[in-house]
């Protein structure tokens, strides 16, 4: 069961609260619960890095998709290069 809290909001605060809980047809506690809701999951964070940027991770265009890939071999053959130079 949810509990009370007091929260102290000055007047112009206030109004627009109350104006977005009259738009989107809701309490203006339900509209201070989701903005709290989210500042949470954004300082606290869930799950890993990797969670984090897995939407980002292969949308990389027009690079070589190969780059990661035998890394080690590549490395040796580009040092085996630059000593016969």
């Amino acid at each position: 069961m949810a509990s009370p809290i007091t929260l102290r909001l000055d007047p112009e605060m206030r109004r627009r609260v109350t104006r977005i809980a009259r738009r989107k047809r809701t309490t203006t506690s339900e509209v201070l619960r989701q903005a709290i809701a989210t500042w949470v999951e954004r300082e606290e964070g869930t799950g890993s890095v990797h969670d984090s940027i897995k939407d980002l991770i292969g949308n990389v265009r027009g690079a070589d998709p190969t780059l990661s890939t035998d890394t080690g071999r590549r490395f040796t053959e580009l040092l085996r290069a630059r000593r016969s130079e």
